[in-house]
């Protein structure tokens, strides 16, 4: 069954931590060492949403199964027409395209409210799937910050891509 994906709402906050928490806990994908608390979330999620940024979950048989949102890039007010995305998925979920839905919904809310790029800041070089996964949907690699993080005893990357949106 194909997941629906909608605006996150206060009520996913539970069920987008508990996705998050094991994301720090096990992945690479998040340079956090400790995960977040529930209340930490949701002021995260107020922040964003709050702010008109896209915030989407994807959603089966009633259970939140993924999330992704848009935050801004940097706060700069020259940088205010790119945002960077986050998708996180339930662990056993993963590979399932449920990550392409939920970047292409990104990619349309941000194109629909104006912004002009999405960039990806991809922890660690080895998480092919995210790589491969914004490379589907026509982000290209600008680049790679070499060994900026430290997670699990080992040296971490961070591959950067872009994406443009709408028209330039």
């Amino acid at each position: 069954m194909t997941p629906t994906i909608r605006p996150a709402t206060p009520d996913d906050i539970a069920a987008i931590h508990a996705i998050y928490a094991h994301h720090v806990q096990y992945g690479t994908g998040t340079f956090e060492i400790e995960a977040p608390t529930v209340e930490a979330m949701r002021s995260r999620f107020k922040q964003t949403a709050g702010r008109d940024y896209p915030f989407y979950v994807a959603v089966s048989d009633d259970e939140v199964i993924g999330y992704g949102y848009v935050g801004p890039f940097r706060e700069r007010a020259a940088y205010q027409f790119t945002v960077e995305d986050s998708i996180y998925l339930h662990p056993e979920k993963r590979g399932q395209g449920i990550g392409r839905l939920l970047l292409n919904q990104l990619i349309t809310a941000s194109t629909e409210r104006g912004f002009k790029q999405m960039i990806a800041l991809i922890g660690d070089s080895d998480n092919r799937a995210s790589i491969r996964l914004h490379a589907t949907a026509g982000f290209r690699s600008t680049g790679t910050l070499q060994a900026v993080g430290r997670k699990f005893d080992r040296w971490l990357d961070v591959v950067i891509m872009q994406r443009p949106l709408g028209e330039e």
